[in-house]
């Protein structure tokens, strides 16, 4: 499946580290160019150099797209640098743990902003550029289909990632724009690293404990790594997903399964 993305231009936000970061290179690895857009502008150009050094122009960004002036600039640079857009990939995402009764209203604003609504309005900003066959995946999360009783307002907000997913396929459907998203599992990365060591304790669990809960589950016994995530990403940019829209995939190493 390499060189699928040949000639296309893709966005893809919180792209600085991570998971992000795995998909802007992966994208890059199958032929795409990469804006690689984050609130860490450095971050972003070092991972926009990553994708020059895959033989593909790689931009970096520094957008916050959680304000409406940074989702326009978003689209602003990618035509301004490629002068065309197929891909959209809305990665960009925030959690806290806390116990419910500890949730202020500031922090589920702060949430709902970047996880949820950010997703839809950049959608919006993007729709008239992905015209013809272009593609949108959402990085949602099996959060978004589980009780999380720790992190309650990032479930409630990929859970509203899954739903708007859906919606916009059959909305964007007539200018022949997919839209899926992809639900990871525990994701080796810095975000889960904090979360299991320093949010476990916070809600009076061990450090670590989030980990062990999470593959006591987990029938292939491992958390995923950000390079599973990319993988399914690119496959839902190319061809052979072409019959595929308003999907929400796992990719949680069988721990969840619808």
């Amino acid at each position: 499946m390499a060189g699928h993305l040949a000639g296309r231009a893709a966005i893809v936000t919180g792209g600085g580290r991570g998971i992000g970061r795995a998909i802007a290179l992966r994208l890059a690895a199958d032929g795409a160019d990469v804006l690689v857009a984050d609130q860490d502008g450095e971050s972003a150009e070092a991972v926009a150099r990553e994708v020059a050094a895959l033989g593909r122009r790689g931009v970096g960004a520094d957008v916050d797209v959680a304000t409406t002036a940074g989702r326009r600039r978003l689209v602003a640079a990618a035509i301004e640098a490629f002068g065309r857009l197929h891909v959209l990939v809305n990665n960009a995402g925030i959690v806290r743990v806390h116990r419910p009764e500890a949730v202020t209203e500031e922090e589920w604003d702060e949430i709902m902003n970047v996880n949820c609504k950010a997703v839809f309005f950049a959608c919006l900003a993007a729709r008239p550029h992905l015209a013809g066959g272009g593609c949108i995946v959402n990085i949602a999360s099996i959060a978004g289909k589980l009780a999380t009783p720790w992190w309650a307002p990032y479930g409630v907000s990929k859970a509203g990632v899954i739903s708007l997913t859906r919606s916009l396929a059959v909305a964007f459907a007539p200018d022949r724009i997919r839209v899926n998203c992809v639900c990871p599992g525990p994701v080796e990365t810095a975000m889960w690293a904090q979360m299991n060591d320093e949010g476990a304790p916070r809600v009076g669990l061990p450090p670590g404990e989030f980990t062990r809960m999470r593959l006591q589950g987990t029938p292939l016994g491992r958390l995923g790594r950000a390079e599973d995530v990319a993988g399914v990403v690119s496959f839902l940019c190319s061809p052979d997903a072409g019959y595929m829209t308003g999907q929400a995939l796992n990719v949680s190493g069988g721990l969840l399964f619808h």
